[in-house]
């Protein structure tokens, strides 16, 4: 089968390599579409850890090609989505119940080999069938939907609030999506991109914001006066600082926004104090992916319109080589 395999820091190779056959517990999945994740891009620049010889890629969807021994309830032919985390079960966040914060949380397309690829080899319980009414470009954005999920639990909207999403990439634009679910009286969004603002005036979000040209907190402003919840979507300093000075007295602010380890920002705690914040992160997805799956059968959310461009397994280390640019979503299909 054809993979993409991380070597190092800027070398990922499309290669051959022998089709994954299932074991006790396991299938093998065709892939149908595979998602480049923000992940992804911090893999092949070297922030974030991989081991040498990993297939990469987690977001996916595909066809059961092949059933291991002890394989239940899936069979030749049907369609998932796969869940890429897994949790050791035995760690003291584990035994808690927080299997998002395990010890030794692996990953598929990160510790072990996952989506960018022809064929990929997976334990049952990472299984998700799909509906019939969810394509496999809807089922491929499961993953990003479901860590979103968590992420609006996180937010703890509630009707009435007035939201402000801080960038319009996809996962800006889900976030957007489910605080509107949740009961939002006013949700904006701010992206200095055009294409993305329109893209969520076109989702149903009441109004956009260009951070570069306007300040939505001036008189007359989309969120004079602030906002109850403040999503921070970007992963990046400016817009980290962006979300605290974003913020009523009282807000909720979720950084869900991954920046690369290490990174930092000032932070005045009297502005925590004196507007009684609270701040919060979102780590992937605990127990979220079969809420996606049934989200998405519901088309109560809309995560197509988002697949702004698809590529051959051949052409991948090219775009992770290159800024996004306008592009709000970059699907592989192998």
């Amino acid at each position: 089968m054809k993979a993409a395999v991380f070597y190092a820091p800027g070398d990922l190779r499309i290669e051959q390599r022998p089709d994954p056959q299932p074991g006790l517990g396991e299938v093998v999945v065709r892939v149908a579409a595979c998602g480049i994740c923000g992940t992804d891009r911090h893999i092949y620049h070297g922030e974030f850890h991989t081991d040498r010889g990993t297939i990469i890629g987690h977001e996916y969807a595909g066809e059961v090609v092949a059933v291991g021994p002890g394989v239940r309830d899936l069979t030749v032919g049907d369609r998932v989505a796969i869940d890429p985390n897994m949790s050791c079960g035995m760690c003291r966040p584990c035994r808690r119940g927080r299997v998002h914060l395990c010890e030794h949380l692996t990953a598929l397309g990160v510790n072990m080999d996952g989506g960018f690829a022809e064929l990929s080899r997976v334990t049952q319980a990472q299984c998700y069938r799909l509906p019939d009414t969810v394509s496999d470009l809807a089922g491929a954005m499961t993953e990003p939907l479901a860590c979103c999920l968590r992420g609006i639990d996180q937010a703890g909207v509630i009707a009435g609030d007035i939201v402000a999403v801080i960038g319009g990439g996809a996962i800006g634009q889900m976030l957007a999506q489910l605080a509107r679910l949740s009961g939002a009286a006013r949700l904006v969004l701010s992206d200095p991109l055009a294409a993305r603002r329109n893209m969520a005036l076109s989702l149903g979000i009441d109004t956009v914001v260009d951070p570069m040209r306007e300040d939505p907190l001036a008189p007359g402003g989309a969120l004079e006066g602030g906002a109850d919840v403040v999503i921070e979507a970007v992963g990046a300093r400016p817009t980290t600082q962006q979300a605290v000075a974003w913020a009523t007295p009282g807000a909720t602010i979720l950084w869900f926004g991954v920046t690369p380890p290490g990174q930092t920002i000032p932070i005045e705690p009297n502005e925590i104090f004196q507007k009684e914040l609270t701040i919060k992160g979102a780590r992937i997805n605990p127990f979220t992916h079969l809420r996606a799956v049934d989200l998405l059968a519901s088309g109560q959310i809309q995560v197509e319109p988002l697949i702004t461009r698809k590529i051959s397994l051949d052409e991948l280390p090219a775009v992770l080589d290159t800024p996004p640019g306008d592009d709000v979503k970059t699907v592989v299909i192998p």
